[in-house]
């Protein structure tokens, strides 16, 4: 069972919730290896709230990046020169929950959105935070910045996106942290029975809710682009790999090479991540070296499906130096 008790304050245009919209007042706290994290990261890029408006400023929304590791107490900025966030000085992020709720007891988790200057949780609801930030900060995206939940598809982007939650986002971890075989197989029959139905629906069209990029595939693309290198071996997710469904094999790939997803995702601290803090599945804490990342960068062929990525909007431009994943900064 999902643990789906957040912190939930609402950052809004007009702050009716206590929290007004303020390009430099917040922090979005994220890690690479979640996949949970990885959406709000590449909301945050499609929309520019990573340059500001005039793409070279300072982010409107900044971001802190922990380490690929926790252990029971908390995510950790240990990445960060002494083990501290720059901007928050802290080196647990659970310090930041528990000044939003002393003795806080729930879990810690990323992504999270923290207010800097009382250095505060603001929310930790996944969902409410990417809509905030496509509808709640649009005074500071991009120009070109696309709409990612036009009105007229909503119905058929939660309609998508329920289903691909149940059973694939959420999917993969019923099936790595079954704990009986019965509760094992009924996952891994939702997740491959729901993964052939979006190798059928992805054979027609480009992408989930159309021929523009929508929130529906950026909540299905980071559990497809760790499929291969964490799901498949380490949740028993088994069946066959994703380089083996041609169909979304094709779309993980066009994706990857859109501005916004590939730029975001480092596989190494991924691995890391589940190989190392789910020791109650890999005690022994061995990452694997596989597999080969390579087929990525292959053309994809999409584009024979026409469509539009960004719609009427625009790519967003480079990544920030400091925000590049190591895999892309170190070469």
């Amino acid at each position: 069972m999902r643990d789906s008790t957040y912190l939930d304050g609402r950052i809004t245009a007009d702050g009716r919730d206590g929290w007004p919209a303020e390009a430099g007042r917040y922090r979005l706290a994220v890690a690479r290896g979640c996949p949970w994290a990885n959406r709000a990261i590449i909301t945050r890029r499609l929309l520019g709230l990573d340059t500001g408006r005039d793409g070279d400023a300072a982010p409107a929304l900044s971001m802190g990046m922990c380490g690929p590791e926790h252990d029971w107490r908390s995510w950790t900025f240990d990445l960060d020169p002494g083990g501290k966030d720059p901007v928050l000085g802290i080196h647990w992020l659970r310090e930041a929950y528990e000044k939003a709720v002393p003795g806080y007891d729930k879990g810690v988790t990323v992504p999270a959105i923290v207010d800097i200057g009382t250095g505060k949780v603001v929310t930790s609801h996944y969902r409410h935070m990417i809509y905030d930030m496509e509808h709640e900060w649009t005074a500071f995206h991009r120009p070109g910045a696309p709409d990612l939940y036009p009105e007229r598809l909503r119905d058929e982007v939660e309609e998508v996106s329920g289903r691909v939650y149940a059973d694939v986002n959420n999917g993969v971890y019923q099936c790595g942290f079954a704990t009986s075989q019965e509760a094992y197989e009924e996952a891994y029959g939702r997740l491959f029975a729901t993964l052939d139905w979006l190798e059928e629906r992805l054979s027609a069209r480009r992408f989930l809710a159309g021929d523009t990029i929508t929130e529906a595939d950026v909540r299905l693309w980071p559990t497809l682009a760790r499929f291969d290198a964490v799901y498949h071996g380490h949740f028993k997710c088994n069946r066959n790999k994703l380089a083996e469904m041609p169909a979304l094999w094709a779309y993980a790939r066009d994706l990857f090479q859109t501005p916004g997803f590939g730029d975001t995702i480092d596989f190494a601290q991924t691995k890391q991540h589940y190989y190392r803090v789910h020791t109650g599945i890999n005690p022994t804490r061995i990452v694997p070296a596989g597999p080969d990342l390579s087929g990525w960068l292959t053309p994809h062929g999409r584009e024979a499906l026409g469509g539009r990525p960004f719609g009427d909007g625009t790519p967003p431009g480079p990544v920030r130096e400091e925000e590049k994943p190591p895999s892309v900064r170190n070469k």
